[in-house]
């Protein structure tokens, strides 16, 4: 029988001993992961939310004239164009700041299941520490990954969007109804090979933080440990993917629906011609609610599968590079065990 110090048996690892291994170490170490994934996402709520005032402070007169503006009215550029600019900037600053907590989430997992696995404890600090560090790393492979599998269907996409203009610039003239037809199916023929780089690269974040590989070698480790197990690895990510998924959703729903109903009690007392800031008011229990709901699911979506995906690259290891009597000496197993 395989010694298991940590969560998860030092053996090939059966799909139970994956997700079993994903739940322990929610419940061992859920409160370190959590807390460095609400640092994160807090982090970058506050940062948006005080960007977004900044914003409306900065082009509040602009707003005050768009909202008085009757229906015959159109709007001027000199008022649209500081107003888009504003909330552009806001949300390239949101986009970025969840870009970066993502990143260093996705690092903290498998610094936490370095642990996990040999049964070891570890602390706020050390996970944030090292998270950081590999957090370079670990965008770089993301980002890769996406730039390698969004490819194909990207440009598949272009030409069936290139077919759809030309045929409405040339009344749908018949080759370009062709064109339509083959960019339709070259995209769908893509969508496949899309999944496959995708699940072929799906364990690089993995690598780069247990072997402190960079983006380029993380995700030539990932290519080497999925050949020849490639079902697997997808129908176990694709499952925990749908769980993370599913528990988001109904995380969201008691905070939508308490925020509606604020909205809904708030809205019934506005004027008929509202300025922005009584709107804004007006909406402020439903934004910071359905915020909330929202920071709660995606610490459960940037946790979950990011768990299954390093206990797969364990797994992997093990399998291939028997990495089990490595594991079982770093976790001080005594010898009777790994023999």
């Amino acid at each position: 029988m395989a010694p298991k110090p940590g969560v998860i048996p030092l053996g090939p690892l059966r799909l139970g001993d994956i997700f079993n291994g994903a739940f322990a170490t929610l419940g061992r170490y859920g409160k370190q992961l959590f807390a460095v994934g609400a640092a994160l996402y807090g982090g970058a709520l506050v940062l948006v939310l005080a960007a977004a005032a900044v914003a409306y402070s900065a082009v509040s007169d602009h707003l005050d004239r768009l909202f008085e503006l009757t229906e015959y009215e159109d709007p001027s550029s000199r008022d649209l164009v500081p107003v888009f600019v504003a909330f552009g900037v806001v949300a390239l600053l949101g986009f970025l700041s969840v870009v970066i907590a993502s990143a260093v989430v996705y690092a903290a997992v498998p610094a936490v299941l370095q642990e996990a696995v040999l049964g070891r404890p570890t602390t706020f600090s050390a996970i944030w520490r090292r998270a950081w560090a590999r957090m370079p790393a670990v965008l770089g492979a993301i980002l890769l990954t996406g730039l390698i599998a969004m490819a194909p269907s990207v440009l598949a996409m272009a030409a069936l969007m290139a077919g759809i203009f030309s045929a409405v610039a040339t009344d749908g003239d018949g080759a370009w109804v062709t064109l339509i037809v083959i960019g339709a199916v070259c995209f769908l023929a893509l969508v496949p090979l899309t999944l496959w780089l995708w699940v072929k690269f799906s364990l690089a974040p993995s690598a780069a933080v247990f072997e402190n590989q960079g983006p380029v070698a993380a995700l030539r480790r990932s290519a080497t440990l999925t050949r020849g197990d490639w079902w697997r690895v997808c129908g176990m990510t694709l499952l925990a993917g749908v769980l993370a998924a599913v528990a988001s959703y109904l995380i969201q729903l008691p905070f939508n629906f308490l925020g509606m109903f604020t909205s809904s009690l708030g809205t019934a007392g506005l004027d008929e011609n509202p300025n922005p800031a009584s709107i804004l008011a007006v909406l402020g229990g439903y934004v910071v609610l359905a915020a909330i709901g929202q920071l709660v699911s995606q610490l459960i979506v940037a946790v979950f599968p990011p768990l299954v995906s390093g206990l797969l690259y364990v797994d992997r290891r093990i399998r291939t590079e028997n990495l089990a009597p490595v594991l079982a000496q770093a976790a001080a197993v005594p010898p009777q065990f790994t023999a």
